[in-house]
């Protein structure tokens, strides 16, 4: 069996083409959606990431103010800048680029963001919406899961989806969001995880399988019952070679899988864009 790629190039290719009449609208409001970005440090990596995002916040049509602090800036430093984005009427989300120095308490400074510009979606408030259905911005990664599987058609209403990881970015919410009560969602969601000695047990009776772990190829064609929707949403960097989750030989397994470079990485910025431009919205009513 040779498996049905799922990229994420057409997932998130409809979500902007969704966001273009609302950013459009907006601005003929006066209200030009704003996306600011924080990055401490010298990081090559996050610099890039910034960079690419702030160039797509501009072909959007959104503005991308940006603070960039030395690699010894304080905490003081960092918390001062998020103070003045919550403060900024023309900023409507803001991003803390991770990883931060090790000087820096990353989780201190997401929690003295405004949580409505919480681009990200991880701030303790969002993630307590998201836990009881109330609207605020999603975690970018699980929302742009959730988009590519209905954008692919794949079935999830009603279905078994195990998720393969707990961590506070992607499996732990995902699992929120894949059990509400929405077409593109409403599954039963088994989370497992490395301190699960049987994990394979339960991904074997899946009808999808999500790899949220972020050890490289911890999943493979012998955990799998031949059909099954396969995701690979963990991954772990070798210096600029990406290691996904997932054994690429199971795609010989699977029946529709995500390619290892262009899945679900698309549709995480998407959804980032699709969180800015919705707290443009809601400031601006």
């Amino acid at each position: 069996m040779t498996a049905r790629l799922l990229p994420g190039g057409p997932v998130a290719d409809a979500v902007l083409a969704d966001l273009a009449p609302r950013i459009e609208a907006l601005v003929a409001a006066g209200h030009r959606p704003g996306l600011g970005t924080i990055l401490v440090g010298d990081d090559s990596a996050s610099a890039g990431y910034i960079r690419m995002k702030m160039e797509k916040a501009t072909a959007l049509g959104l503005t991308s103010p940006h603070v960039h602090l030395p690699q010894d800036a304080t905490q003081a430093d960092l918390l001062a800048v998020v103070r003045e984005f919550n403060a900024a009427g023309d900023v409507d989300a803001v991003l803390i680029q991770h990883p931060t120095p090790p000087q820096i308490d990353f989780d201190a400074a997401l929690l003295e963001l405004d949580p409505d510009k919480d681009v990200d979606g991880l701030h303790p408030v969002n993630m307590g919406r998201l836990a009881l259905g109330m609207p605020g911005p999603v975690p970018c990664t699980p929302a742009g899961i959730e988009a590519l599987l209905a954008h692919h058609e794949i079935p999830v209403s009603g279905r078994h989806v195990v998720i393969l990881g707990r961590g506070t970015t992607l499996g732990r919410p995902l699992a929120l969001l894949l059990s509400q009560k929405r077409p593109s969602a409403n599954a039963a969601v088994t989370v497992v995880h490395t301190g699960v000695p049987d994990w394979p047990e339960y991904t074997r009776r899946a009808d999808v399988v999500i790899a949220a772990v972020g050890v490289p190829g911890i999943l493979r064609p012998e955990h799998l019952t031949p059909g099954v929707t396969v995701v690979g949403g963990g991954v772990r960097y070798e210096g600029k070679r990406l290691l996904p989750d997932v054994d690429e030989s199971c795609a010989e397994v699977a029946g529709a899988i995500t390619p290892r470079v262009g899945g679900v990485g698309p549709t995480t910025i998407a959804m980032l864009f699709r969180n800015a431009v919705e707290a443009a919205e809601r400031r601006a009513a």
